[in-house]
């Protein structure tokens, strides 16, 4: 809240300005700054695309590091051992979003579950990739998953941000 002396100065900021202002609320912008409205907003988006990003690198390592333990150590057969991976690297994304990304900590499971099936979707999205740009256009597989990550990555993040994590 505001202390008095401020708001009679006319200095609220986003955490304490009035609703419909167009200042985001705990921005700290001050009224009147000439800073376009929104800025604090787009800012907050920015930040949370970079951080969804490198705990989405996170979670591939960790992804792909089960995967060939539990596949060339273990000697689980390749799909059970892909499942299983994959299943690891969704929870450590969802656990380190909620905390680090979205800062969520309610309704866990049923956000975990909506997390879960945004990762298949995207698993989805890739295999359709793949299928048209490799098996039907005959461009390399390693460039089509390449190029479909970023795709892939704005699409779950967008998902993720208003279906997850709302």
């Amino acid at each position: 809240m505001a202390t008095e002396d401020t708001v009679r100065a006319g200095t609220r900021t986003g955490a304490d300005a009035p609703a419909g202002t167009g200042i985001p609320q705990g921005t700290g912008i001050p009224q009147g700054t000439g800073i376009p409205q929104g800025t604090g907003t787009r800012t907050r988006d920015l930040r949370q695309l970079i951080t969804y990003a490198l705990v989405g690198g996170s979670g591939v390592l960790l992804d792909l590091g089960a995967f060939l333990l539990l596949y060339n150590v273990v000697g689980l057969h390749e799909q059970v051992a892909n499942v299983l991976s994959t299943s690891l690297g969704i929870t450590n994304n969802f656990v380190l979003n909620a905390l680090f990304t979205f800062g969520k900590r309610d309704r866990l499971l049923l956000r975990y579950l909506r997390f879960y099936a945004v990762g298949l979707t995207g698993i989805a999205l890739t295999f359709v990739l793949l299928a048209v740009f490799s098996r039907g256009l005959g461009i390399d597989p390693n460039l089509v998953k390449a190029g479909s990550l970023p795709l892939v990555l704005v699409f779950q993040f967008a998902l993720n941000r208003k279906w997850s994590f709302a």
